[in-house]
């Protein structure tokens, strides 16, 4: 038995298994992870890709995180927020377009308080009642989150980043804490949402143990979604000069991932994308399932840049969706017009 046979059988890793899986220049025992994480993901979600729309409402933010390149001390930026009919335009442009979930995401802006995001969600229900709400705002209060649950907000996207108390001390400002974000996620599963987690791949100071931390923090929360990307740097932050992550790297925990966490929602993300410029095709054949095109006005895309050089700043909605289906056609796969909610094991039974 392989490797990665042992780890979709026993749905479990130890640090010197992930070591080996990380560290290794073997391509049969590369391609081995690869081919078992494929096949766990289309036992599962077979060729199907669900989309989710991406809509960027606003890059203010009260955080200083040291990686973000809409961090609040970046004075170089144009701020933007979008307003509650500007939201609405980018749904119902994203529902013709085939969409059934609508992802609003954004920094700690505190115009958005509960009144108004809560009437936001009620209004995005009222006229999509088809699709899922999923928001990803950052940290709010268990209040908070429980009244826009109530709103119909059905899922929360909140990467923890890294799940080692250290590390995460180099990588945000003193006023943030590991132990709060965690509280948060626990908070939003507690209150019934389809929760979201992830983390950088090659972040700053980041190792294998800590990224062994990340699996053991995910195999406690068992999240419905989990979101990972190589760390990108951006010239406005305190970590310009640091080294990118490794793409190649991220596609192994992607697998790593599908074979720890056979039902989980796995994306391609933008930013594997913009490491390599087949990085999305290659996550889903790496055991990825979900693709989150952008349906923000392209009059913003250029403003919401958590690192530099990301990809399809400038494209129209249905360019962008268009042109993803047919490269997901070109690997085998098709894009779905669904909700793409996380299966169960009883569904497959």
């Amino acid at each position: 038995m392989s490797l990665a046979e042992e780890i979709r059988v026993s749905h479990k890793i130890t640090l010197p298994q992930l070591t080996q899986l990380l560290e290794t220049d073997d391509k049969v025992v590369i391609e081995d992870l690869r081919q078992h994480a494929q096949a766990q993901a289309q036992t599962i979600y077979g060729h199907d890709i669900y989309l989710r729309g991406l809509i960027e409402i606003s890059n203010i933010c009260r955080n200083n995180c040291y990686y973000c390149g809409i961090r609040k001390d970046n004075r170089n930026l144009t701020r933007y927020r979008l307003y509650k009919q500007q939201i609405l335009d980018c749904c119902r442009k994203g529902h013709t377009l085939g969409f059934r979930t609508f992802v609003l995401q954004g920094g700690e802006d505190a115009y958005y308080t509960d009144d108004r995001l809560c009437d936001i969600v009620n209004c995005i229900k009222r006229d999509f009642p088809d699709c899922a709400i999923t928001l990803s705002m950052g940290e709010r209060s268990h209040e908070s989150y429980q009244q826009l649950r109530k709103a119909g907000a059905d899922r929360y996207l909140l990467r923890h980043e890294t799940a080692n108390e250290q590390h995460y001390g180099l990588l945000h400002p003193s006023t943030m804490s590991l132990s709060h974000r965690k509280q948060c996620l626990f908070d939003l599963k507690s209150l019934g949402y389809q929760v979201g987690a992830g983390f950088m791949v090659g972040s700053p100071f980041q190792t294998i143990t800590n990224l062994y931390e990340d699996l053991l923090f995910l195999q406690d929360l068992q999240p419905a979604m989990i979101g990972i990307g190589p760390f990108l740097s951006h010239h406005d932050t305190p970590f310009k000069s640091q080294p990118n992550g490794s793409s190649e790297r991220c596609l192994r925990l992607i697998a790593i991932l599908r074979l720890l966490f056979p039902y989980a929602l796995l994306p391609a993300t933008t930013a594997l994308g913009t490491a390599d410029p087949l990085g999305r095709e290659k996550g889903i054949l790496y055991g990825g399932n979900v693709l989150m095109p952008n349906l923000s006005p392209t009059s913003v895309r250029k403003q919401y840049m958590l690192y530099d050089n990301k990809i399809c700043t400038g494209d129209e909605a249905a360019e962008c969706r268009v042109c993803l289906s047919k490269r997901m056609e070109m690997i085998g796969y098709h894009t779905v017009v669904s909700r793409g909610d996380a299966k169960t094991p009883d569904e497959i039974a």
